[in-house]
């Protein structure tokens, strides 16, 4: 069969606006594609960062995690009881400190080692965060992080005489966080934390300690938050002698490093030491002036 050349001109006419009309379509395709990945990646959910400026509250440990091969070195320092007055000068004739390192096995996963003067104690950690607080959609309210410790006391035997075992100076503890950053300004956690002993001083103490803690921070400028670290002894120890731990203070940042200062009713620096012998009372004045330093630095830069 034949075509005319009007015919034949009017086929070409035809198949060019089906090209058009057929080219258009796969490009249209093809945005809406791409609108959906950039949909996708707008809408995934983010995790929240610096609810805390520190990986400590003030005694206790915050849902704040250190980065990927960042190694933080901190100084913590308590002197003594303000009420002993002007012929201690308010305390600051006396110390009590703890050096420690905290290093950063992944964004979610941190250790840490230290030594307190008090007691003489060795203490170490792990500190894992399975659960971040996100925001989008599809986030999650909070943080929940899992820390496990152990300490152990080096300092001589007061009884030489009876039978010693080395698990004696050991005591564990276990603790779950709960966080939230709820503004840029405020942040709150609340933290179960079981302590157990495996020697105590007196037969009528338990050797299981429970307490739960409470974290707070409230950023007043861009450098200095107040923060406030309390735990509330449920179980375990007789709160006619011993006391709940209560610390108020300030952090301030200063480029590389935190620096904050706080008063505390605790001598000890570790869980075992704070939650198991605070002794001293805010009711009489019984606290101590004190400081944390803390400095990081990247070891090992994460490869993406």
């Amino acid at each position: 069969m034949c075509l005319s050349k009007t015919n034949y001109l009017n086929m070409q006419k035809f198949l060019f606006a089906l090209l058009l009309v057929t080219a258009s379509q796969i490009g249209y395709a093809q945005d809406e594609l791409l609108s959906l990945v950039d949909k996708d990646e707008t809408t995934k959910p983010e995790r929240v960062t610096n609810a805390f400026k520190s990986s400590r509250v003030i005694n206790g440990h915050s849902m704040e995690f250190l980065g990927k091969g960042v190694l933080d070195f901190r100084i913590l320092h308590r002197f003594g009881d303000v009420s002993t007055g002007i012929s201690n000068l308010f305390g600051l004739d006396q110390a009590s400190m703890r050096i420690g390192l905290d290093y950063g096995l992944l964004n979610n996963l941190t250790i840490g080692f230290g030594r307190s003067n008090v007691g003489k104690e060795l203490d170490g950690f792990i500190k894992f965060c399975p659960v971040w607080q996100t925001t989008g959609p599809g986030s999650f309210p909070f943080s929940i992080v899992l820390v496990s410790g152990v300490t152990l006391t080096t300092q001589p035997w007061a009884d030489t005489t009876r039978k010693n075992y080395f698990s004696s100076r050991m005591a564990f503890y276990n603790e779950l966080i709960l966080g939230r950053k709820f503004s840029e300004r405020f942040s709150l956690q609340l933290s179960p934390v079981f302590v157990h002993r495996n020697l105590v001083e007196q037969a009528s103490e338990e050797n299981d300690v429970y307490a739960l803690g409470i974290g707070a921070r409230f950023k007043l400028t861009k450098r200095i938050a107040f923060v406030a670290d309390y735990h509330y002894i449920a179980k375990g120890l007789d709160k006619d002698i011993y006391k709940d731990p209560l610390s108020v203070g300030f952090d301030i940042e200063t480029g590389g490093h935190v620096f904050q200062l706080h008063f505390s009713n605790a001598t000890g620096m570790n869980e075992k030491a704070f939650i198991t012998n605070t002794t001293g009372d805010w009711g009489k004045g019984e606290v101590r002036f004190g400081f944390n330093l803390s400095r990081v630095f990247t070891v090992a830069r994460s490869r993406r």
